[in-house]
């Protein structure tokens, strides 16, 4: 097994160092300092290292970010995906898997939300890049019949998880005795998902190479399959909860509260997030079963061990 990352400092660099270390110490591991961007580099992965199965999960994340600075993720959303697309077609790997991500849905708030629903309407840089990735990846699979799946995760939180997402930044907050902002005023719902949940879906959907939809019709098209060997799942835990909720129980954990502040919605933000996985359920036996209850106990252990100083 092989793992490429470029290791940049969007976020801190010694988290990722310390993940890698973890990885590092498996048996048949390699991991490779480079960039996506690089097509040599990743040409040269591929090659030396015989590469016949991929789960892409290299991207610029973030939202909010993605208005600042926007050509981060044209280089790593766009060129870098194009390269491991480009890569994986030379390579005929059998099957590919990536990340897409549920702000795809932008505008829509038919609730839950579908892999059948049209999402062309994006609110955020980062949502229009993910989609941009999926209409690749069909068309890869459209013309060289390259086996595809995509994923939309729904938001993952659990230990390792990103410092600039909401459950860490929570977490600081309340260690540290400051107030916490809730936009939208706190009328927020997120399909919040365990990482142990992500991870043993993607490798189920890995295990499962999609095959042309032989139902598909041109005059009622499908988004979520194709002729070609390519779907789009939603992977989440199926069931929203609102961010108070959510902060009440990371406070029960911590044994501690925190003030919060209230604030309008922020550019690119939704209200609510909802994932229908019952496609995913269906067609590769994924079974989200970490409920928050026993999940934010077990990262608020490991964010008190991580961050301990």
């Amino acid at each position: 097994m092989v793992g490429i990352d470029n290791l940049n400092p969007y976020y801190d660099v010694s988290l990722k160092e310390a993940r890698n270390a973890i990885l590092e110490k498996q048996d048949g591991f390699t991991f490779i300092k480079g960039d996506l961007c690089d097509a040599e580099t990743v040409n040269e992965v591929f090659r030396k290292h015989g590469i016949k199965s991929v789960i892409n999960l290299a991207a610029q994340p973030g939202v909010r970010y993605s208005i600042e600075n926007p050509q981060a993720y044209i280089n790593a959303n766009v060129i870098g995906f194009f390269n491991v697309l480009e890569a994986s077609r030379h390579a005929k790997i059998e099957h590919m898997v990536f990340a897409s991500s549920s702000s795809v849905f932008g505008m829509n708030t038919n609730m839950p939300f579908s892999v059948h629903d049209n999402v062309d309407h994006p609110i955020s840089l980062y949502a229009a890049t993910k989609k941009s990735n999926e209409l690749l990846a069909h068309s890869y699979s459209h013309l060289f019949r390259l086996p595809v799946t995509g994923l939309r995760y729904f938001t993952v939180y659990g230990p390792w998880g990103r410092p600039d997402m909401a459950p860490i930044k929570f977490c600081r907050a309340i260690q540290n005795g400051e107030p916490l902002t809730l936009y939208n005023h706190g009328d927020m719902e997120r399909d919040f998902t365990y990482v142990g949940d992500i991870a043993a879906g993607t490798v189920a959907a890995l295990e499962h190479i999609p095959e042309p939809n032989s139902s598909w019709s041109s005059d009622n098209p499908d988004p979520g399959s194709s002729t070609a060997p390519y779907r789009v799942y939603n992977i989440g835990a199926g069931r929203p909860v609102n961010l108070r909720r959510f902060l009440q129980l990371l406070e029960e954990a911590m044994g501690k509260k925190t003030e919060v502040r209230l604030a309008p919605m922020q550019p690119g933000d939704v209200k609510s997030t909802y994932a229908d996985v019952e496609d995913l359920k269906r067609d590769v036996g994924y079974s989200p079963g970490i409920p928050l209850e026993e999940g934010i106990p077990e990262f608020v252990d490991w964010f008190l061990t991580f961050y301990k100083d």
